[in-house]
């Protein structure tokens, strides 16, 4: 069984470097039991034992829109300051390639200063938190300065919008400069053998509305994270520090199977939209019932087909764009997003004990993953929390039904199957593991304890 859409994006770069707000009433309150400085000081020490694998960078703050390049826009302040079109740069037409259509539109531009990585990285993946009424939408690039000291061309990660009546959200294909290239929304470096890595980077918004509108998108939080995860295939054992479980509601994508085939063909593919609906929904936001009502109201659950609509990819021709899912989670009120890649089960901890449950994306044969009953060359699941015993609680949205979708799986076997970046596929050939790669999605002013936890595995 495979629950999920091969993902071109790490199979592809992978292949290239062995060529060379407050809690929801319905959440429990945080565990209290270690500190939020004695868990920032865990990993402070954990810090200084090993070197950093990933960098995480954003810009979010008043102060940080107003210190970018701005041709057209302005920072606005406020409880959750932004970025809008100010008085348009100027027109372009844009052909969508999904559609064929041809439409003008006003546009203004946002650069970030440049980044310096604590990490010189073979891998970046950006991600962006923002609102994009109809008649909008929005463009991110990366460009990135090698460590050879030449730099790479503007690359496009994103065409995007929350809808999809004006343009068809999508990656961008067939990018590349010899040195690096962009697959599917992940930058990375061609020959990681070879040495070279990036080690700082700017990125670029391009806002787009209607011409002579007064319409814009607003941009609340904008960043990347550069990582050099090691070739492994197997990764030391983490010790159990917590026993907890959040209340996350359950979702199938199995109950999907055959509706609406046009977005990656229905169903059997949705475990990246799926568990993004069931975090959603727990942290008491999604889809209005006017938002819903073009889905069969025979369908169950019907904001897994809202979320497999609205993240899919139309280049990549599936929904597990990892950072198209996270910004269809901050679409909703008030609510931010992440893609990272996280270092053991010990950072799954820190966020489980603060009340927030993540997102993971792993490969494995069906005897890799005792009980799981399957195997697949991807697919995401939630992680609620941790027995008392250290296994892993998750919501597997590849089971039958709701009910059936709390799974626990052996702590050592998860550990390996997330945090690899090879295995061996059922033929005996060596193919990518994710290296960590994780979703995470919490309230955009979240509480002090969540907060600490989110800095403690390297997000602010």
């Amino acid at each position: 069984m495979t629950s999920s859409t091969p993902r071109r994006t790490v199979l592809a770069a992978a292949l290239a470097a062995a060529a060379a707000s407050a809690v929801p009433a319905s959440a429990a309150a945080p565990d209290t039991s270690a500190a939020p400085d004695a868990v920032a000081a865990s990993a402070a020490t954990t810090e200084k034992t090993a070197p950093p694998l990933v960098d995480n960078s954003s810009w979010t703050a008043y102060t940080d829109w107003r210190f970018g390049a701005a041709s057209g826009t302005r920072a606005i302040a406020g409880r959750r300051p932004g970025l809008v079109i100010d008085t348009p740069a100027g027109r372009t037409d844009y052909t969508d390639p999904h559609t064929g259509k041809t439409a003008t539109w006003e546009y203004a531009t946002w650069t970030s200063p440049v980044h310096h990585s604590r990490v010189p990285a073979t891998e970046v993946i950006a991600s962006w938190n923002a609102h994009t009424p109809a008649g909008t939408w929005l463009q991110i690039e990366l460009c990135g300065t090698y460590t050879d000291g030449t730099r790479t061309p503007w690359y496009v990660m994103g065409r995007w919008a929350s809808g999809d009546a004006d343009i068809r959200r999508t990656s961008v294909d067939d990018q590349s400069d010899g040195k690096s290239s962009i697959w599917t929304d992940t930058f990375s470096i061609d020959d990681a053998a070879s040495g070279l890595r990036l080690t700082s980077y700017r990125l670029r918004l391009t806002l787009y509305r209607r011409p002579g509108t007064r319409l814009t998108p607003t941009v609340w939080r904008l960043g990347a994270m550069a990582s050099d995860i090691p070739d492994r295939f197997t990764v030391p054992a983490s010790s159990p520090h917590l026993a907890r479980e959040l209340p996350v509601p359950r979702f199938s994508q199995d109950v999907h199977d055959g509706q609406y085939p046009e977005y990656d063909g229905g169903g059997e593919a949705w475990c990246s939209p799926t568990s993004s609906s069931m975090i959603i929904k727990y942290w008491g936001r999604g889809p209005t019932a006017a938002d819903l009502a073009w889905v069969n109201p025979a369908y169950p659950d019907p904001e897994v087909c809202q979320a497999a609509r609205y993240t899919y990819d139309y280049q990549y021709e599936g929904c597990g764009n990892w950072p198209f899912n996270a910004a269809y989670a901050a679409s909703y009120e008030d609510m931010s997003s992440v893609v990272t890649r996280l270092s053991s089960l010990g950072d799954l901890e820190t966020l489980i004990r603060a009340g927030i449950p993540a997102i993971t994306s792993q490969s494995f044969l069906k005897e890799e993953l005792t009980g799981a009953g399957y195997g697949t060359s991807g697919h995401l699941m939630t992680v609620i929390g941790f027995t008392a015993e250290g296994d892993v609680i998750a919501n597997d949205p590849a089971s039958p039904n709701d009910d059936a979708v709390r799974r626990v799986y052996r702590r050592s076997e998860w550990e390996t199957i997330w945090l690899r970046t090879k295995r061996r596929n059922a033929s005996g050939a060596v193919v990518s593991g994710t290296g960590g790669v994780c979703y995470v999605y919490w309230p955009a002013h979240p509480t002090p304890a969540q907060r600490c936890a989110l800095a403690a595995v390297g997000i602010r």
